[in-house]
């Protein structure tokens, strides 16, 4: 049983079998989307749209993803409450949440790059519960829940012990609005010396597992979403990361670091000395 104090005092109680239960469905589902996304996209695309900006694009996998995952979450979790980046929208009578990334990294996954994932995460009243972000290109399979540990492909991972920033590889990532990019790239020449390197893989999920399996030592960006966050949010972690916004107050979708804890101050220090204008 997981149990946190919720708004206005109030405890919220979950039992370890629910969230059990969410983590068996959002794996199931995420691997059936990710499976049909990944043999679709071997056979080409048809239908490419734009949304908020030129490059900011939805193919026909991104909607048939969706729709996959709200339906069998409307079936197998009928009381929860369903948010998906394509439109989906379910209100429920539970205190549950899901949010839907059908295909976090549309831009990779139309020019045919691995680094994309279907993510799906849960949250309570207190914030995430539980997650699993799919790579199907990678045959990766990250899941996490509170209080439950991390993994990857059924094997626990955790956050790379590092303690010093100039040894850190760090991710981050940019807005699909040309002038935004231009200026959060006014960022990089006060940090690119102070760090090992610097990674942008396009896809903030996939960035959020990678810094809970070692692969990264830290991951910032701006201007996410909520089914960006979630699932990567509880499986970093859990992993052992320490995520928060860029000043180190709890996070939010407007800004999103995670970091091995020993440079997570340091890192907090790094971006204020190197905010964008």
């Amino acid at each position: 049983m997981a149990g946190d104090l919720g708004p206005h005092g109030r405890i919220t109680l979950i039992l370890r079998s629910t969230i059990d239960d969410c983590l068996a469905v959002a794996i199931s589902l995420a691997r059936e989307a990710g499976d049909m996304a990944m043999k679709g996209r071997r056979h080409g695309l048809s239908h490419v749209a734009t949304k908020s900006t030129l490059t900011d694009m939805v193919t026909e996998y991104d909607r048939a993803s969706e729709t996959l995952v709200v339906e069998g979450l409307r079936t197998r979790r009928s009381s929860d409450s369903i948010i998906g980046e394509e439109g989906a929208a379910h209100t429920g009578d539970s205190e549950l949440t899901w949010y839907v990334d059908p295909i976090d990294g549309t831009t990779n996954f139309y020019f045919d790059l691995p680094m994309w994932a279907v993510s799906i995460g849960v949250t309570d009243t207190t914030g995430p519960l539980a997650g699993v972000v799919y790579v199907p290109a990678l045959g990766e399979m990250f899941s996490g829940s509170r209080g439950g540990g991390a993994f990857m492909n059924g094997h626990p991972i955790s956050v790379r012990p590092n303690d010093t920033l100039a040894d850190a590889l760090v991710c981050t990532g940019f807005s699909y609005s040309a002038e935004a990019r231009v200026r959060q790239s006014r960022r990089i020449p006060h940090i690119i010396d102070k760090v090992r390197d610097l990674r942008r893989f396009g896809a903030a999920a996939v960035d959020l597992c990678f810094v809970a399996a070692g692969r990264l030592d830290a991951y910032f960006e701006e201007n996410l979403h909520m089914w960006d966050l979630v699932a990567g949010h509880v499986i970093a972690t859990e992993a052992g990361a320490i995520v928060t916004d860029f000043s180190g107050a709890p996070v939010r979708p407007e800004e999103v670091m995670a970091s091995t804890p020993a440079i997570h101050s340091d890192l907090v220090s790094l971006l204020a000395a190197a905010r964008a204008d």
